[in-house]
């Protein structure tokens, strides 16, 4: 409870930030929604009426004060409340970020474990190859790749979209899931590869050995769930830097997720649109901060939270 309470004056003060920010983007937002060939008179008419000709700080001042009230505007491009957009969007990017931490982790742990397992033999080597080339190449370069391959050659999966059952939503999500994992692994097995390899020197391990357990119950009932606490520190990091990296994917896969909604929303200056998706990314960086700690404090029960 107190590192959610202590969250409430972050969130306020990304909402400032971003405010500010996007009041320094070249554009009238009045403008935009009209044309170009709208009169100057019609021009302010509409800015007069979206509350744009204020100062900036009473613009604010309005902003923050329903924000405060649980309201974070109107749309004005879509004309509908910020809120109803935000929660048709969300279930799309919330079931992508999943859906990559579900990977990361199926990836993660056992070619970790392989390479600890293998140390300094081809397989190791293999791995840490496969982590350099993943550090080296952004995440759209590995989309492009994956839909090139299984959507256009071998026809497995659709080029793009969300479809319409969940059948097709789960088929939806494998490639722009898999290209999301794919940009965080790299860290995350190189992590937990040095964390197993530190581990298996301990005195505990060599008794677990000495008991008659087999190779793997130790590998994954011991080395493992001690090197974990640090890798899932840096999961959760990176899950966090996920929910805003699913911006590009999105766009790649045509995914109509929160980064789709954000893009789209940049395009047509319709500020209340991006204010309102960039507080739900912060919350959500914050959740996902809090239950990295206690997942962490669950697997070591020597950690307190502060």
């Amino acid at each position: 409870m107190r590192r959610l309470v202590a969250a409430i004056p972050v969130i306020f003060g990304v909402a400032i930030v971003t405010f500010l920010l996007l009041r320094l983007i070249p554009g009238d937002p009045a403008r935009a929604l009209l044309g170009i060939h709208a009169t100057p008179a019609a021009v302010a008419a509409l800015r007069a009426r979206l509350g744009l000709n204020q100062p900036i700080y009473r613009q604010l001042w309005s902003y923050l004060a329903g924000l405060a009230h649980g309201s974070t505007g109107t749309s004005i491009y879509y004309k509908a409340p910020v809120s109803s957009l935000i929660a048709s969007h969300a279930a799309v990017t919330a079931s992508l970020v999943a859906v990559a931490t579900l990977f990361s982790v199926l990836i993660t742990v056992p070619a970790a474990a392989l390479a600890a397992a293998r140390r300094d033999r081809p397989a190791d080597h293999a791995v840490r190859l496969f982590s350099l080339f993943g550090l080296g190449m952004p995440s759209f370069f590995f989309g492009i790749v994956l839909i090139i391959l299984f959507s256009v050659n071998l026809h497995w999966f659709a080029v793009g979209g969300w479809g319409v059952s969940v059948g097709d939503h789960l088929r939806s999500l494998v490639l722009p899931g898999l290209t999301a994992a794919i940009a965080i692994v790299p860290v995350l097995i190189r992590s937990l590869r040095v964390g197993m390899l530190e581990v298996v020197e301990s005195d505990f391990i060599g008794t677990a050995r000495a008991k008659g357990l087999s190779g793997p119950r130790v590998l994954f009932g011991h080395v493992a769930r001690n090197a974990l606490i640090p890798t899932l520190t840096l999961l959760g990091i990176n899950v966090a830097y996920l929910i805003g990296g699913t911006v590009v994917i999105e766009r790649v896969f045509g995914l109509s997720g929160l980064g789709n909604l954000m893009l789209s929303a940049i395009g047509v200056r319709d500020f209340p649109v991006v204010q309102g998706v960039t507080i739900v990314y912060a919350i959500a960086v914050v959740l996902v901060n809090l239950l990295t700690d206690l997942a962490a404090a669950w697997l070591d029960p020597r950690i307190r939270l502060a």
